[in-house]
């Protein structure tokens, strides 16, 4: 989801210039009998890929990728329901799996009837009949989990925190930061694994726990991490934050055989980012290349780096620091999608009235 674990620090080298970020118009040759010259992204902050594989999709296609990227997964969603049918853009991507059952139930996108990478398949929206649906195409997938800082408690003899009941003890009181549920889309992850592992009847009692312990809110991911988090590299002097599995592979230090930091994966919540062909797309056409070059192997193999997210194409080979440190879940916590689109709105109103109590 937007919010990938410091993309703007690690690939600070590697820009979008083969990208205009804003501005401009939708394939406007479209519009006047011309074929497309352009396909448009709209996408969230943390879209990131190699300047080299941007410019061999346009050399290949003679299309010129326009990318236009803002907030992230929630508020894209958001953007793209009411833009319906007049989109500005041609592909969507960074809708996830805690928000796609609003885009969908509002016809934002259409098919996408190529042919899957293999491994793909898996991580497909299911439907009510025990299908998939074909409108969100899976990209990559990462899990939302409870990350700590382990030299800090072990510095102080501490035990570190494992599960999530661990984080309403007294011990780890004021030593928690979480981005919200209402504003950030790994805030509502982690909000969707409490309501997984507490219930309907208990989820809320756990969170007015939590808020009772000193956990910190912040409107974010960034600054949670970057602000707030021992690790984050900045004045940060929590402990414990809400990152990604796959975070702890970037917190080992150059040359080093050990991560500054671990994901709680008993705290995980999975998480899968799509792409989708916008229902009136000026460039259909484009947008379906454009969803083909997600998925090939070039960009997938680059997504780790790049995003901070695991590819959704089986084989595709990790970075090395990955094998060892960017550890999934082996069976990560999930809800149906249907039950979210059914409930979000009531839960995100009870978490609110819960959290500023």
């Amino acid at each position: 989801s937007g919010c990938r674990l410091a993309v703007a620090v690690l690939m600070a080298g590697l820009s979008l210039s083969a990208c205009s970020l804003a501005g401009g118009s939708q394939s406007s040759e479209a519009s006047n009998g011309a074929a497309p010259t352009s396909v448009t992204l709209v996408t969230h902050e943390s879209f990131a890929l190699p300047d080299e594989l941007i410019a061999a999709f346009e050399s290949r296609t003679g299309l010129t990728l326009e990318v236009r990227a803002a907030a992230d997964a929630g508020t894209l969603t958001n953007k793209l329901v009411l833009t319906q049918g007049s989109p500005t853009g041609d592909v969507a991507f960074g809708v996830d799996n805690t928000f796609a059952s609003r885009a969908l139930d509002a016809d934002v996108f259409v098919p996408y009837t190529a042919e899957l990478p293999e491994g793909v398949a898996q991580f497909a929206l299911p439907t009510s009949d025990g299908g998939t649906d074909d409108r969100l195409v899976p990209i990559d997938n990462a899990n939302v989990c409870i990350n700590i800082d382990t030299g800090w408690f072990e510095k102080r003899g501490i035990p570190a925190p494992a599960t999530l009941a661990d984080l309403v003890q007294p011990r780890y009181k004021g030593l928690t930061v979480l981005p919200g549920a209402a504003t950030s889309s790994p805030g509502m992850a982690f909000l969707l694994a409490t309501i997984e592992e507490y219930g309907e009847e208990g989820w809320s009692d756990y969170w007015a726990k939590l808020m009772r312990n000193g956990v910190k809110l912040t409107s974010g991911w960034s600054d949670a991490y970057f602000v707030d988090f021992t690790q984050g590299g900045g004045p940060g002097k929590r402990p414990i934050v809400l990152s990604y599995d796959s975070s702890p592979a970037f917190t080992v230090p150059k040359g080093g055989d050990t991560s500054a930091t671990a994901a709680l994966l008993d705290t995980c919540f999975q998480q899968v980012e799509y792409a989708g062909i916008l229902d009136g797309a000026a460039n259909p056409e484009g947008a379906s290349e454009l969803i083909g070059f997600l998925l090939s192997d070039e960009v997938q193999a680059a997504l780790p780096e790049s995003m901070y997210v695991f590819p959704v194409h089986a084989g595709v080979p990790l970075p090395k620091a990955w094998a060892s440190f960017a550890i999934q879940p082996a069976v990560p916590r999930t809800l149906d999608p249907q039950l979210i689109a059914e409930h979000r709105d009531d839960w995100l109103r009870e978490w609110t009235d819960v959290t500023s109590s």
